[in-house]
């Protein structure tokens, strides 16, 4: 089984970027990703998943994934691939409103190719910095300590994968406790229109993928927008 949660450690060369949820916009990414001088040799990108949908690039999805520098977690929308192929509990034409007519639409074969690259991807990543270690998950932390979060993957682990990946509850609710046991957790998922902090958990997903919204890049080792 692929682990649920992938450890990153330390970049001594370079920066460590997280972005917002992409939605097919990687040629609005790569423009983002050169106002700020990103330096693939030495920088590394990490997304809070959400690769696909919406966006008229999902296919670059797996030139991106193949790259050394760029880790992604999987997203609610990979979620929908992977379910959609080797389960086929997906509603359809929900999936279809909220941009999956791109994957619907592939022969069964490529389809194949995006589900077998997204199965493989972490739900939580754990990233090692000077000032300590950031977590990265799609929607919101299922755990209130960090430190337990490879023991609920293991003891619920359907129902954790669903609160990493689809929660909203944290902003609905305007809760602003800290996850103990990690430095801050970076999510996605929910737009907002400016990144915003609740407790140590922090929401970039400011809709880079809408024509009036931009990708907030973070830097994690100051856990400030570039």
């Amino acid at each position: 089984m692929i682990s649920d949660v992938l450890l990153v450690s330390r970049n001594t060369l370079g920066r460590d970027i997280a972005v917002g949820d992409i939605h097919g916009h990687f040629s609005k990414l790569r423009a983002a990703l050169d106002r700020v001088a990103f330096d693939p040799d030495r920088d590394r990108l990490f997304s809070v998943g959400d690769l696909v949908d919406r966006g008229p690039e999902c296919e670059h999805a797996l030139a991106w994934l193949a790259q050394p520098w760029f880790f992604a977690v999987q997203g609610n929308h990979e979620d929908y691939a992977i379910r959609h192929l080797r389960t086929g509990q997906v509603d359809i034409d929900n999936w279809r409103t909220y941009g999956g007519g791109w994957f619907l639409d592939l022969p069964r074969e490529r389809q194949r190719d995006f589900v077998d690259a997204f199965a493989v991807l972490p739900v939580a990543i754990e990233v090692d910095t000077a000032e300590g270690k950031i977590g990265i998950l799609h929607a919101d932390s299922p755990v209130a300590d960090w430190q337990t979060l490879s023991g609920a993957f293991s003891s619920h682990r359907r129902r954790t994968r669903t609160h990493a990946q689809w929660s909203r509850r944290r902003l609905q609710e305007d809760d602003s406790r800290a996850v103990a046991g990690v430095r801050a957790i970076v999510v996605g998922h929910t737009p907002v229109s400016e990144p915003r902090t609740l407790g140590n958990v922090l929401h970039i997903d400011t809709a880079g993928w809408q024509p009036d919204g931009y990708f907030t890049l973070l830097d994690l080792a100051t856990l400030t927008p570039l």
